[in-house]
């Protein structure tokens, strides 16, 4: 593929082929891919504007409450003269109160008192619950590839057309009950709402967006790679765009050469001893606080694209991405034991979609003494490795490279299941061989 000189020029194009599509086409149904901080919400928003100064009604399906709040503030700042409805739930704190200052947002718990306004928005699991209703001319479903088909079918019979927007290297949609009856049927309920749509579909227009504006460009070709090998993306800038500084000096510490290491390549892998460990590796976990601790003790400031002057990384600017929710709570446990506050710290489900300065990672398969399923997950490292928009630390002990040999995939073949690649073995194996030039071994 030829890359454009010019990243913003590129994007453009796709946007335009994208709304193009959406505004004159004739296709029922539009997929578009994003990449990790393409510009997903942005697209979302822009293309509901459109809809709306089109006068074409518009309902907007998004996965989650706070995904909603998100994009009624985002469509209020763009277009603060443009009535908009929340459809929301009847529990007592159903939507951001922030909503509440917005003089052309609407809220309701019932479809029926939105009805005639130009954009309404709200849950896939709302939306399930509206009957007997004048169908919509279109719809955006954000967040795409992670809503099952099931809930799709819940709501298809809402819109008349609709744009899919959402990111395929991501984790899978969740459920709570297994579903292996159902593998490799057509109708799986557990497969995502883009898989099933497409399985039925497969003349739908597909369209990517090719650019991510989070990922620096020490990230873009790792995760592109890894991640996304059939339809890659670069990053919207280049190496000496953004750049990552600290105040203060380096102490020798395991932590803080790995900073520094990160601070100059993007990326930077503090290595503990081999060991079989607890789920809550004591030693691990506080390795983890310890470099967020000394990351902000050393007064890091980010320069970058989106500033003149360099801005300090403060502990909103800075995640901890686990995979296991006791994990993160024992991060948070040892943070505050440090003394430090305000850093998000939760699993890489709950990290999915949000965008932080620098993220530490305790690595899924960090002292585990087999690689199950649920760890090598493709999803999970994705999400993990590409929330960064200046470096990424990972914790680990030694010998996951070893255990990936040793354990390879033991899943059943089940015969009509689209195989997805990369697999997690090969993408665990990429990042690996990646950080293992930029790591720095410490023996706490």
């Amino acid at each position: 593929m030829t890359l454009v000189s010019d990243p913003a020029a590129e994007a453009a194009r796709a946007t335009g082929a994208i709304l193009d599509d959406t505004l004159r086409g004739s296709a029922r149904g539009i997929v578009v891919d994003s990449p990790p901080g393409a510009g997903k919400s942005t697209l979302v928003v822009r293309a509901a504007l459109e809809l709306a100064a089109a006068g074409r009604p518009l309902m907007v399906v998004a996965q989650t409450n706070a995904q909603v709040d998100d994009l009624v503030v985002r469509l209020a700042e763009k277009e603060p003269e443009l009535p908009v409805g929340r459809l929301h739930s009847s529990d007592s704190d159903p939507y951001d109160k922030a909503l509440d200052t917005l003089g052309n947002v609407v809220k309701s718990a019932k479809a029926a008192d939105l009805a005639g306004l130009d954009v309404v928005i709200s849950t896939a699991a709302k939306w399930a619950h509206v009957k007997n209703v004048e169908p919509w001319g279109h719809a955006i479903v954000d967040e795409a590839y992670q809503m099952r088909s099931d809930a799709l079918l819940a709501v298809a019979g809402l819109f008349e057309r609709a744009l899919f927007v959402g990111d395929p290297g991501q984790l899978d949609p969740f459920s709570i009950v297994g579903a292996d009856q159902w593998a490799g049927l057509s109708y799986d309920p557990s497969a995502s709402a883009v898989s099933t749509l497409l399985a039925h579909n497969p003349e739908l227009p597909q369209h990517r967006l090719p650019v991510s504006w989070r990922l620096p460009a020490s990230a873009a070709p790792l995760v592109s790679s890894a991640f996304y090998p059939y339809t890659p993306f670069r990053s919207g800038t280049g190496h000496g765009d953004r750049k990552l500084s600290f105040g203060v000096a380096s102490d020798g510490s395991g932590p803080d050469r790995v900073l520094d290491e990160a601070a100059e390549s993007g990326w930077g892998l503090l290595e503990l001893p081999a060991r079989h460990t607890p789920r809550t590796d004591p030693e691990a976990v506080r390795a983890v606080a310890l470099v967020v601790r000394r990351l902000l003790d050393r007064g890091g400031v980010a320069t970058s694209e989106r500033a003149e002057e360099p801005v300090p990384v403060t502990a909103d600017r800075v995640a901890v991405g686990t995979a296991h929710r006791d994990q993160a709570a024992a991060v948070r446990a040892a943070l505050a034991e440090l003394g430090v506050a305000g850093v998000a710290v939760d699993t890489a489900n709950r990290l999915q979609g949000r965008e932080f300065d620098v993220t530490v990672v305790l690595h899924p398969l960090s002292g585990r003494p087999d690689a199950t399923a649920f760890h090598l997950e493709t999803g999970r490292l994705c999400v993990l490795a590409s929330r960064h928009r200046h470096a990424c630390v990972v914790v680990c002990r030694e010998g996951v490279a070893d255990l990936l040999d040793e354990h390879p995939s033991t899943e059943p073949v089940q015969l009509g299941v689209t195989v997805k690649f990369p697999d997690g073995w090969e993408a665990n194996h990429a990042v690996l061989a990646h950080l293992a030039e930029r790591r720095v071994r410490w023996r706490p």
